[in-house]
């Protein structure tokens, strides 16, 4: 009776979950059906030329994005392969690591900081090309923000592919005496190609549903994207209409491509920590040496550049100035206290929904299997809509009923813990399922169950990946500017959208201490968490 009644709770809980994240996204489309029957022609002129224009842009981008960040990962990840025990080749792969780690706005700031019209290398770019540096607004700002952070995250995909190569294969290739043409030929090239179009698919998702790195360094018109479109139709224009089309469009165009990435089977689930361990009978000649060596400095300094460029413009700010400034402390403290509430509810979802799946899973009774596959399924509901879409929807669903702006902390937090469950599910589900398994029937024997039972046996198993996922869930709403961006106000500022309305204002100075303090925030977070991650792992 004990086990059954916790069951039921379990499914409860997981049914609550649920019911969130279809009252969040439902909610958002409600919003927009009802502003579009209520201005149905305002929505219907707004499929213009200049929404061609952006649609054609946004596809642009993301495909040369992807082309620029994917094909030099495969020299890359070669070349890492190719030389397993070079020194140092574990902190590459920490380097390649933090651009994950970085809020986009924080990597925009730096790449500003070394390649804007006053940055670091401004001065010899100049004297280069005999004239003023014009700045890498537009598509060149939005191609190297996007390959700083694809180059790495595809490199890591790519040499995990690699990496699952038997060490027969190359034992034979050594018996053989097959050269590193041959070896690329017959032996890497198949087993990357088979995970290239998943990466690159993965890559250009996340190019179309680039939100921060256009808007910041978009520059203009001429290089806007759907979801840049949509805010500026709420936030400037305040076009409701608009911003429904645009926003439909933008579903429409993120369901094909989800589609598509799953029929090509990209797999976001890889490892984010690729072996670093030596692999025998590879012999590589002094040309093959010195071209992967050129092709791993290249892609250090385009990592590293915009990181120290960030540091440097960071610690050169007035930093004490900003220290002591009231607006700067209650950023901080209204980013830190939501992301606490966000992270907070991401992982009681991702345990509810971890949960609800186990305790159905044995269960025969009608409708187990479906509610078995939501739950299991359930955090990735949300990764179909972007955030954008999301708080479009509920802006133009709470516009008339004057509580727009108050609702925006509450925004914040459901929105954020919507889009982090995936990342905490993925740390807290496999444990959860772990623990299940070993524990269930000794429980249920037993009479164990509810607090008794999460208190002594599930909460020491469950503390490790919590704590991880806990961290990321924190760092992601720490660095997130998508929902902020439509409902931030002078009386809610968070650390993003006051670094965003700095850099409006053109006090780059403060926008660069902003950045230095959100950055090493947000990285303290995610290391914090993959110390976690590791010491669950061993």
């Amino acid at each position: 009776m004990v086990g059954r009644c916790c069951a039921d709770s379990r499914v409860f809980a997981g049914m609550l979950a649920l019911a969130l994240i279809a009252l969040l996204i439902g909610g958002a489309f409600a919003g927009l059906i009802a502003e579009g029957v209520r201005d149905p022609s305002g929505a219907l002129a707004a499929f213009d030329g200049y929404l061609a224009r952006i649609v054609w842009f946004t596809l642009w981008q993301a495909l040369a994005s992807t082309v620029l960040a994917v094909v030099p990962a495969v020299l890359v990840a070669r070349a890492l392969s190719r030389h397993p025990d070079f020194f140092g080749r574990g902190l590459v792969l920490r380097l390649f690591a933090l651009p994950l780690a970085l809020p986009a706005i924080v990597a925009a700031l730096g790449i500003l900081a070394l390649l804007g019209r006053s940055g670091f290398l401004a001065p010899p770019l100049s004297a280069l090309l005999g004239g003023s540096w014009p700045g890498t607004y537009g598509l060149s700002g939005i191609l190297f923000a996007h390959v700083f952070f694809n180059l790495p995250l595809a490199t890591r995909l790519l040499l995990e592919a690699l990496d699952t190569l038997p060490a027969d294969q190359w034992r034979l290739a050594s018996q053989l005496g097959m050269g590193s043409s041959a070896s690329f030929r017959l032996i890497e090239w198949p087993t990357m190609r088979k995970a290239l179009p998943g990466v690159a698919g993965l890559v250009f998702m996340l190019c179309v549903t680039s939100f921060t790195i256009v808007l910041t360094l978009g520059g203009g018109p001429a290089a806007t994207t759907l979801e840049v479109a949509i805010y500026q139709a709420l936030r400037f224009d305040f076009d409701p209409a608009r911003a429904v089309a645009y926003t439909l469009l933008q579903i429409a165009l993120t369901v094909i491509v989800v589609v598509v990435l799953g029929r090509l089977g990209a797999n976001v689930a890889l490892d984010a920590n690729p072996s670093v361990t030596w692999r025998k009978f590879i012999v590589v000649g002094r040309l093959e040496a010195a071209f992967n060596a050129t092709i791993l400095l290249v892609a250090l300094i385009l990592v590293a550049g915009p990181i120290a460029a960030t540091v440097a413009a960071g610690l050169g700010s007035d930093i004490a100035r900003l220290a002591g400034e009231a607006a700067v402390w209650h950023a901080t403290a209204t980013s830190i206290s939501l992301a606490v509430l966000s992270a907070l509810l991401s992982v009681g979802m991702a345990l509810s929904l971890a949960s609800a799946r186990r305790a159905v899973a044995d269960r025969n009774s009608f409708g187990a299997g479906l509610f078995e596959s939501a739950a299991g399924n359930g955090a990735g509901f949300v990764l179909v809509v972007p955030p954008i879409v999301i708080g479009a929807g509920w802006f133009v669903l709470l516009r008339h009923t004057g509580l727009l702006f108050a609702a925006a902390p509450l925004m914040v937090v459901v929105v954020n813990a919507a889009m982090a469950m995936p990342f905490a599910m993925r740390a807290i589900r496999p444990a959860h399922d772990a623990a299940a398994e070993r524990n269930d029937k000794l429980c249920a024997q037993l009479g164990i169950g509810g607090w008794v039972r999460w208190k002594l046996i599930d909460w020491p198993a469950l503390r490790r990946p919590v704590a991880t996922g806990f961290a990321f869930a924190m760092a992601l709403s720490l660095g997130d500017l998508g929902v902020i961006a439509l409902f931030g106000s002078d009386s809610v500022q968070t650390l993003p959208y006051l670094l965003l309305a700095r850099l409006g204002s053109y006090r780059t100075d403060d926008a660069a201490g902003l950045a230095l303090l959100l950055g090493l925030l947000c990285l303290t977070l995610v290391f914090v968490a993959d110390r976690f991650g590791r010491e669950e792992a061993r």
